[in-house]
C-alpha cells in the first residue's frame, strides 16, 4: 500500500480490499484493516472482543483515560454525566441561538469581499466558538483554543504513525486543564452541569480534551466536507436552494461520503474471525468508516453524491455502538446551520477554481484549505 496516495484518496483501495478481503491484514498500518459495513458493525458493536481500553490507544496517549479509551462499567461511569447536556432536544434548546448568532456574524464579516477562504475564516471559527463555550473557557481566545486543538491532532497523528507523544501535547493538556477546572464552578457552562453530576474534576479534564479535540475537528470537517460536496455538485447545489428541507439530508450523504474521522481503532481481546480473518489476541483493528460507509450492499452507486439519497442516514461515520460519537447531534446542528447561513448569505456561493481543494488525511478527511467566492 503506498500511504501518501492511500493518504490522498484513500476510496479505491478501500473498494478494492472490501471487494476481495473486507478484512485485510495491512502491513504499512499494522493493522487489521476493515472495510465492510457488516464487519465494520460487528467489530463496533462487540466492545467485550474489541476494546478502546489498550495502551496503544492514540489519544489516550496524548490527553489520558475519558470515555473515548474506557470499556465495561468505567466507561459508562465516564460517559453517562454527558448522556443528559448532550440530548438532541437539550443540544437544540442550548446552542440553536447562539450557534445561528455565531454563523451569522462570521458570515457577515467575510460578505464584503466577495471571497475567502473557509476553513480559516468561517468553519473553523465557528467550531472554535461553540466549543469554547461548551467546555466554559468564553474568556480564553480562540488562537489558544486552536493551538490546543493543533497540538492535540498533531500528537494523536504522531501516535498512529509510530511516533512518540511530542512534549508539547503535555504543555497543552496542562494549560486547558488549568481553565478548565478553573471554570467548572462556573453557572450554565456544560461541564459545570457534568462536575455536578458526580464526575470526578480529573475525569472532566481528560473528556474535556476530548470534547475540545472532537469538537472542533469533527465539526469543521463536516463543515467544509459538505461545502465542498455541494458547490461540486451544481446539481444538487442547486436541489438544495431550492428546497431548503434538502439540507439535513445532504449533511447525512457528505458525512457517508467523507466522514471527517475516517477511521476509529480497537484492539482484539481474544482469537476470533471476522469475515474470515483470522484475528488473534492482542491485534490492532482498525474500522475503515470511509469504507463502510461506501459498501455497495447498503449503498447503491455508493461514490456518487445524492442528496435525496433514501438511506444515508445509515452511514458509520459516528461510528456505532456504546462508542458512538456523544456530540453527534451538536455537530449536525453547527455543520446545518453554518451551511445553511452561507448558501443564504453569499449569493452565487462557489469554489474558487483558480485554487482547487479536495479532502485528504489519512486519519481526519477534509480540505485542508477550502477557497470559495460570491457576490458581494
Amino acid at each position: 500500500m503506498n500511504i501518501a496516495a492511500f493518504t490522498a484518496n484513500p476510496h479505491p483501495t478501500l473498494a478494492g480490499l472490501r471487494a476481495t478481503e473486507p478484512v485485510s491484514w495491512v502491513p504499512e498500518l499494522g493493522c487489521w484493516l476493515v472495510t465492510s459495513r457488516d464487519a465494520a458493525l460487528r467489530v463496533l458493536r462487540d466492545a467485550r472482543t474489541f476494546t478502546v481500553d489498550d495502551p496503544r490507544f492514540s489519544t489516550a496517549q496524548v490527553v489520558g483515560p475519558s470515555m473515548l479509551s474506557l470499556d465495561g462499567p468505567a466507561h459508562t461511569a465516564a460517559r453517562k454525566p454527558f448522556a443528559g447536556p448532550f440530548r438532541p432536544v437539550e443540544v437544540a434548546r442550548r446552542f440553536t441561538p447562539r450557534v445561528a448568532e455565531l454563523a451569522a456574524d462570521l458570515v457577515a464579516a467575510i460578505r464584503p469581499a466577495g471571497r475567502a477562504e473557509l476553513r480559516s475564516r468561517f468553519a473553523g471559527p465557528l467550531a472554535v466558538h461553540v466549543v469554547a463555550e461548551t467546555l466554559g473557557l468564553p474568556d480564553v481566545d480562540s488562537t489558544t483554543v486552536l493551538r490546543w486543538y493543533s497540538t492535540f491532532v498533531a500528537a494523536v497523528s504522531d501516535v498512529t504513525a509510530g511516533r512518540p507523544v511530542p512534549a508539547e501535547a503535555a504543555a497543552a493538556f496542562e494549560a486547558l486543564a488549568g481553565h478548565v477546572l478553573g471554570g467548572i464552578d462556573e453557572n450554565g457552562s456544560l461541564l459545570a452541569d457534568v462536575a455536578a453530576g458526580g464526575l470526578g474534576k480529573d475525569e472532566v479534564v481528560s473528556n474535556a480534551a476530548v470534547l475540545l479535540f472532537g469538537g472542533i475537528e469533527t465539526t469543521e470537517g463536516m463543515i467544509l466536507n459538505l461545502l465542498w460536496h455541494l458547490l461540486r455538485h451544481p446539481d444538487q447545489l442547486a436541489a438544495v436552494r431550492a428546497d431548503l428541507d434538502l439540507l439535513p439530508n445532504a449533511v447525512e450523504e457528505s458525512l457517508r461520503l467523507e466522514p471527517a474521522a475516517a477511521v476509529v481503532d480497537r484492539y482484539a481481546t481474544r482469537d476470533v474471525e471476522v469475515a474470515g480473518a483470522p484475528i488473534r489476541r492482542g491485534d490492532a483493528v482498525t474500522v475503515s468508516l470511509a469504507g463502510a460507509n461506501r459498501d455497495p450492499a447498503t449503498f447503491p452507486d455508493p461514490d456518487a453524491f445524492d442528496v435525496r439519497r433514501a438511506n444515508a442516514r445509515k452511514h458509520l461515520a459516528f461510528a456505532h455502538g456504546p462508542h458512538v460519537c456523544l456530540a453527534m447531534d451538536l455537530a449536525r446542528l453547527e455543520t446545518l446551520i453554518g451551511v445553511r447561513t452561507a448558501l443564504v448569505e453569499l449569493p452565487g456561493l462557489a469554489l474558487d477554481e483558480r485554487q482547487p481543494a479536495a479532502p485528504s488525511g489519512l486519519v481526519f478527511r477534509k480540505p485542508q484549505t477550502l477557497h470559495a467566492r460570491w457576490t458581494p
